[in-house]
């Protein structure tokens, strides 16, 4: 293997670069970021580390980033990576509005992320972004969310739900199982006559925030969540996050007692 693994610009005899498979270990290694898409609205959740005892929590980067009014990006990967894309992105972003005076549409933004981190691909003297991102928000006088993901690589895909970063294929089998069993419930309760095209709100960010919870043992305090609408975007307070996630647990813990009851009777 003799320079294939430390050159980005030449493929192993296999038809690998190996650089860039390293870059996306780098992302499995990062927290673990979710993002879920529903009728009206889109979420990002992503783990928080623990603040240090000694560190001031001002300075603890956020893993969910403002690229402009309408769009909002989360990452899992190297957080030094992530600033850079992040700054290079806002800069396109402000660009585009100065010259085009309109925003730039959400897809627009996700193939430039995706665009800056293929470059890194195939020049020497560079490295790929150690980062994969999820890019959320809602186009001007439209509404309908839109969320996206990059890869190291400069793959770009969207989705209606997807995850990132440390345990992500727990976390994505979690949404495939559950997002279109809730769907299903939905429309039997809604009937034929209303046609729906997502999850309502509460149970947008509810999923959202169980699929973390399969990753998260500590439960709402390593937990932040943005939620973004047309024209309005708001992180939920712990308070909030931490109403949900009893919720959940109440039910879980009610399920399991049910469980047991019936096992005694049998």
């Amino acid at each position: 293997m003799s320079g294939y693994d430390s050159a980005l610009s030449i493929f192993s005899p296999d038809g690998h670069v190996f650089q860039v498979e390293y870059a996306l270990e780098a992302v499995k290694r990062g927290t673990c970021a979710v993002g879920v898409k529903g009728e009206e609205i889109v979420v990002l959740a992503c783990e928080r580390r623990t603040t240090l005892k000694l560190q001031d929590p001002r300075t603890t980067p956020s893993k969910i980033n403002k690229i402009d009014n309408h769009v909002q990006l989360a990452f899992a990967g190297l957080s030094a990576d992530a600033r850079i894309l992040i700054d290079k992105a806002r800069v396109e972003a402000q660009s585009y509005r100065l010259t085009l005076e309109d925003p730039a549409s959400i897809e627009y933004m996700t193939r430039y992320i995706a665009g800056v981190q293929q470059r890194y691909t195939q020049s020497g003297g560079t490295r790929p972004f150690g980062i994969a991102t999820l890019v959320a928000g809602f186009d001007a006088n439209d509404k309908t969310p839109r969320l996206y993901l990059t890869e190291p690589s400069g793959i770009y895909s969207a989705w209606k739900a997807n995850s990132i970063g440390r345990s992500s294929k727990t976390v994505r089998e979690f949404l495939e199982k559950n997002y279109d069993k809730r769907m299903q419930e939905k429309k039997e309760n809604a009937g034929e006559n209303e046609e729906s095209t997502g999850l309502n709100d509460d149970e947008t960010i509810r999923l959202a925030i169980e699929a973390l919870l399969e990753v998260v043992q500590t439960g709402a305090k390593n937990i932040e969540i943005c939620v973004m609408k047309p024209g309005k975007t708001r992180a939920l307070t712990n308070e909030e996050i931490s109403n949900v996630v009893k919720q959940i647990e109440d039910e879980k813990a009610a399920e399991e007692e049910k469980k047991k009851s019936h096992r005694r009777r049998d």
